[in-house]
């Protein structure tokens, strides 16, 4: 069976960590759009998924690119295309399916704990409580109509799925270098002490552990190829 082709829509304006872990994670064939300057596909046509990755934007500023990013997403899913949003991506599938993300009072970063709620074949194989890697200073604050909440900590919704479409607001597809320079970024966001306790976090052993979460950007693939064979057995029957 061929590889998927996913549109994988950057929202971290070409940040070179982004596009790098992405291309590492996904066992598929993507076509990059640089969606932070107005870069999205023509159509779905062409297409097995879509992958919206981070951002250091928020899905209510003001900003010309976000609306049609979230139309695009939102047209996507209707068309039958699985999705999965990360972070940001996470935030902008929530809104395009008519959730709803806020700001926090605080800001989560660095290597905590998710707790799974019930079973869901993105999870496959990933424990009931494990470790990722966060950074967020949004969060989404009403699910989608229809959606079921999949991942949470004190911090809030950590994960959703509705249809074909998840969203995760950790960061699986992190390395250990990535860890280090958005710890780095966030210095004026929450102060020197939380992130100079956060980088001395960011070890082999913590890289590690959070490395289970990993497995679900293979979850997501394999059901992309079994979404597709199933849409190619229908049209060959139509």
């Amino acid at each position: 069976m061929r590889r998927p082709r996913i549109a994988l829509l950057e929202a971290a304006n070409n940040d070179d960590n982004n596009i790098r872990n992405f291309r590492r994670e996904l066992d598929a064939d993507l076509v990059e759009f640089d969606a932070a300057n107005g870069d999205l596909p023509a159509s779905t046509a062409g297409y097995d998924a879509i992958v919206i990755t981070g951002s250091r934007a928020s899905v209510y500023w003001d900003e010309t690119w976000i609306d049609p990013l979230i139309e695009f997403i939102a047209t996507a899913v209707d068309d039958g295309l699985p999705a999965l949003g990360v972070c940001y991506g996470h935030q902008a599938l929530a809104e395009a399916l008519g959730g709803r993300v806020a700001g926090m009072d605080d800001f989560e970063l660095g290597y905590n704990e998710i707790e799974r709620v019930g079973d869901d074949e993105l999870f496959a194989g990933i424990d009931e409580r494990f470790t990722v890697f966060t950074s967020h200073g949004d969060t989404v604050v009403d699910l989608p109509p229809g959606a079921e909440l999949l991942a949470r900590n004190d911090h809030g919704v950590h994960a959703f799925r509705k249809g074909h479409a998840w969203g995760v607001q950790f960061h699986p597809e992190y390395d250990m270098q990535t860890a280090r320079e958005i710890a780095e970024d966030k210095r004026e966001r929450v102060g020197d002490a939380q992130v100079d306790a956060v980088l001395e976090s960011i070890t082999s052993d913590n890289y590690e552990a959070a490395c289970e979460a990993k497995g679900l950007f293979e979850n997501f693939t394999q059901y992309v190829r079994a979404v597709t064979a199933e849409k190619n057995r229908a049209e060959a029957t139509a």
